[in-house]
């Protein structure tokens, strides 16, 4: 079991950064491979990126491609999603994921096992 806690979330203006954190505790955040989700208001949680559980491999929502960044540091047990060029629509709350099983669907939410609480990042216009 491992238990996940994100941070950094905050309110910035369009075109700022951010860099959220998940920290895990529990197990070994090695065994795990992680993504982050969000959910806007009135809307579904939707995927933004994940990573394999050795890093090698990145995914990210078309959306966000080209100005979020996912990464690891397996010694620091932590995942970490930078944002850049924040727009509006990413106003959401993100939430951090952890999933024990191997070649399935990283988009799928039900695909993981463990959430974190999720932090909120508001971009105003």
């Amino acid at each position: 079991q491992v238990q996940l806690v994100e941070s950094g979330g905050g309110l910035v203006q369009t075109g700022d950064s951010l860099r959220l954190s998940c920290a895990a505790s529990g197990t070994p955040f090695s065994n795990y491979a992680a993504g982050w989700f969000r959910q806007a208001p009135g809307k579904e949680r939707e995927f933004v990126a994940s990573i394999t559980r050795s890093g090698d491999i990145t995914e990210y929502l078309d959306s966000v491609k080209d100005r979020f960044t996912i990464s690891r540091d397996d010694t620091k047990d932590a995942v970490y999603l930078q944002m850049n060029s924040l727009k509006p629509e990413d106003t959401a709350v993100y939430y951090c994921a952890a999933r024990i099983r191997f070649k399935i669907p990283v988009r799928v939410e039900t695909n993981y096992d463990f959430w974190g609480q999720g932090t909120q990042v508001t971009v105003s216009s």
